[in-house]
């Protein structure tokens, strides 16, 4: 799939680069034209004053030092009398002695309907000019614009050509660093549905048998069957917390789970969180440091900020070594900023995963967070619920020290 969606936009590129590229050419090409053609007729109307003013060698009107060069283009007029007899022939750079087609070239500019225009079997451009008198036709060479056009139209295939190509590996290069996070997302997702399956698949089984054994016996009461009725109800509440972990990053993903912001007293939230989680410190034999500033208030949604702290505290106590310390710290910045900050103490994180806990469905230790029944979604709730505060949450883990996850909140507000 990925593969797919390189090649499709490598191919988008190229087919973008190539009428880029044509549209430029042509531009170029139609301005280039324009202007040999207005060079040549400039020429044209030179060679037909300097005729109706006599002189003999058709040199420029503008004089030797100040012409331009495209006054040099070859060039030779004839003058024609009432009845379209050849009087005169004359043009320095031409030889003008074969009269039979000198007659063929004017014969074919006087049937045209137009005074000025092309004789392609001669590669001439004509101008005639009509008087009482007579009829005076100048003739300009085109084998200096056929040539300057054949030449751009090569030059351009060559620049196009290879522009093309480099423009292709440089797609190739762009086409995989733009899908790298698409790659990685679909490999994490990939991950995710095996993890999933495999978590599932076991709560279902065991539900599946606590069912069929109080099915096979009917008339047994309640009572009787209440242990098996327990494990169904465990193992139905451990599917229900996946599947609203998912809606929520959904809901979240969708813009829909906007917050009404009022004013939260952390300080008291953070201590109401901590209370359940004593009970579960005392039975591991952890331990629980506390420093948290009295009446600390944020704006926000009170019951996503409980859930916050609560994934905080429960990473920490997962993964906190045995008998580790968990230090939980709340306090104001001189910036006015509030802190949350809770850590623990055990295997720091590997320098390269730090960037990647946060995303969804990853887990540093697999094999531990299966164990402690982890999806690879609580910090990633975690993270979505502080930018729903506009607040950031940071994570250093360092041997020695632990790890320590902190929610920075944009300000304090009064009391």
């Amino acid at each position: 799939m990925i593969n797919k969606l390189k090649y499709k936009f490598v191919l988008i590129n190229m087919i973008l680069i190539s009428i880029v590229l044509v549209i430029i050419f042509i531009s170029v090409y139609e301005s280039t034209q324009q202007r040999l053609v207005g060079d040549s007729m400039i020429t044209l109307q030179n060679a037909i004053m300097q005729d109706r003013g006599g002189g003999d060698d058709h040199k420029p009107i503008f004089g030797a030092k100040d012409a331009p060069d495209f006054m040099h283009i070859p060039t030779f007029v004839v003058s024609l009398d009432e009845n379209n007899n050849i009087i005169d022939a004359r043009g320095a750079l031409y030889d003008l002695t074969d009269q039979e087609a000198i007659n063929t070239i004017v014969q074919e500019c006087l049937t045209s309907e137009k005074d000025s225009g092309i004789i392609a079997d001669a590669d001439l451009r004509y101008l005639r000019q009509s008087s009482e008198t007579g009829t005076i036709i100048a003739f300009a060479d085109r084998k200096m614009e056929v040539r300057t056009l054949s030449s751009l139209i090569l030059t351009s295939v060559l620049v196009g050509a290879s522009s093309l190509i480099v423009f292709f590996i440089i797609s190739l290069y762009l086409g995989k660093w733009a899908l790298r996070p698409v790659a990685k997302a679909w490999e994490q997702q990939q991950q995710f549905v095996a993890d999933a399956s495999h978590e599932l698949r076991t709560p279902l089984t065991v539900i599946l048998a606590n069912a069929g054994i109080v099915l096979s016996h009917r008339n047994s009461t309640v009572q009787d069957q209440s242990k098996w009725i327990e494990y169904i109800q465990t193992e139905a509440t451990r599917m229900n917390t996946l599947v609203d972990n998912l809606l929520f990053l959904a809901r979240t993903d969708d813009a829909k789970n906007k917050i009404i912001p009022m004013r939260i007293n952390l300080s008291d939230t953070v201590y109401g969180e901590l209370l359940p989680f004593e009970s579960v410190i005392y039975e591991q034999e952890k331990e629980m440091e506390t420093q948290i500033d009295p009446d600390l208030c944020v704006n926000g949604d009170e019951n996503k900020v409980k859930q916050l702290v609560a994934i905080l505290l429960d990473n920490a106590i997962k993964y906190s070594d045995e008998r580790g310390k968990i230090s939980v710290s709340l306090k104001e910045s001189p910036e006015r900023k509030v802190i949350l900050s809770v850590a623990n103490t055990g295997t720091p994180i590997p320098a390269d995963q730090i960037d990647s806990i946060f995303d969804r469905f990853y887990r540093a230790d697999e094999s531990r967070s299966r164990e402690q029944g982890g999806y690879g979604l609580g910090l990633a709730i975690a993270q979505s619920i502080a930018l729903m505060h506009n607040a950031k949450i940071t994570v250093q883990s360092s041997e020695g020290l632990g790890t320590t996850f902190s929610v920075i909140f944009s300000g304090a507000t009064p009391v």
